[in-house]
């Protein structure tokens, strides 16, 4: 059984079918990317994922868990973590602290005079920390990091409830080429590490075919293909979809394919 099953997502706002009919699987260990242009439904599709909104009909189902009708936290709880398309941290606080607050909310514990919460599972936010790269700026205040930083320890945070699926919105953008590649190389080995399957939004190309195992494409609100980098790059709907034309997308995909190789390259050295 895969890890997430989606089965006939459909989301309407009115007369406007948003999402239409989606089905999709994902297993653990895999990057899935979803892609498409402004108003295909991306952003609908993920947040009806999350729990942020509510299929007008359809199926979502969490290691046979149905995810439709439960509330975000809930689903947070039975292990979906996710990431935001601008970095969400509490610049006031260290970058230790706010990965022991994701850590203290997993445990749901409550703040108490007899014992500050600055004690409460620092080791295992280091080590969190120590695996995205961060554990050296443990008690800078996240306010003072560069973005790309920023991004790594929300990957920390988005760790902290030890996820079987992780939830990436854009998680490069803002970003430069190298930072790009060096944060997917990271969650990269992180999903391989730990077996977590990623499903992400992503509009750097560079990225997608670099790191995506598969990638589905929506347009309208319907899937209208899937499957790996070679297999998009030559599929005729989506080459109109983008460019309106196929030899357009296809040097585009194979320049930007070309460029993240040479920076995943460069980031692994």
């Amino acid at each position: 059984m895969s890890l997430l099953c989606v089965t006939g997502l459909s989301k309407s706002f009115g007369g406007l079918k948003a999402v239409d009919d989606v089905s999709f699987d994902l297993e653990a260990g895999q990057l899935l990317a979803l892609l498409g242009p402004n108003g295909a439904g991306k952003s609908t599709c993920f947040n009806m994922v999350n729990g942020q909104l509510r299929p007008s009909s359809g199926s979502i189902r969490l290691d046979g868990h149905e995810l439709v009708g439960m509330r975000p936290r809930d689903i947070w709880r039975l292990g979906v973590g996710r990431t935001f398309q601008i970095a969400a941290t509490f610049n006031s606080m260290t970058v230790l602290e706010n990965v022991q607050m994701a850590l203290v909310s997993r445990e749901r514990k409550l703040f108490g005079w007899w014992k500050p919460a600055a004690s409460w599972y620092a080791d295992e936010a280091f080590n969190l920390l120590e695996q995205v790269g961060m554990g050296a700026d443990a008690h800078r205040a996240c306010g003072v990091l560069a973005y790309g930083d920023v991004k790594r320890v929300e990957l920390a945070i988005a760790m902290a409830n030890r996820p079987k699926l992780l939830l990436m919105d854009e998680p490069t953008a803002g970003m430069a080429p190298k930072e790009r590649n060096e944060l997917m190389a990271l969650t990269k080995r992180l999903v391989t590490e730990h077996q977590i399957g990623v499903l992400f939004t992503e509009h750097s190309m560079d990225v997608v075919f670099a790191y995506a195992d598969r990638m589905l494409v929506l347009a309208r609100g319907k899937l209208i293909a899937q499957g790996s980098a070679e297999a998009i790059r030559n599929d005729a709907r989506v080459q109109e979809v983008y460019f309106g034309t196929g030899k357009t997308f296809q040097a585009h995909a194979a320049l930007k394919s070309n460029d993240a190789s040479r920076g995943q390259q460069g980031a692994l050295q």
